[in-house]
């Protein structure tokens, strides 16, 4: 399927991922490829969002690179607050692994 956005292609999340956690979250839903495609936009949109106050934030503090301090705090100076603990769980698990 061809795009005339050029590179947004490019910087979406891979479908399977999302189908796999739709498919995960609700077993006994059937979701329309429709629905699945808005998914897929809102949730690149939302890492977009995120991501560019995390720069913000990582510019602002003079460093080079973003850390995840630098990720909750875009949370919640985006309104995303209610994120943060399940995030911090999230990190914790990762820095185990």
């Amino acid at each position: 399927m061809a795009s005339s956005s050029g590179n947004d292609d490019d910087l979406t999340i891979p479908r399977a991922a999302i189908n796999k956690m739709i498919k995960e979250t609700l077993p006994n839903v059937r979701v329309a490829n429709d629905a699945r495609e808005l998914v897929v936009n809102c949730c690149t949109e939302f890492i977009h969002l995120i991501s560019s106050e995390a720069n913000e934030i990582c510019n602002k503090s003079e460093k080079k690179t973003i850390s995840p301090e630098h990720v909750i705090q875009a949370l919640e100076s985006l309104g995303f607050g209610s994120y943060i603990s399940e995030v911090k769980e999230v990190l914790q698990e990762c820095k185990t692994v």
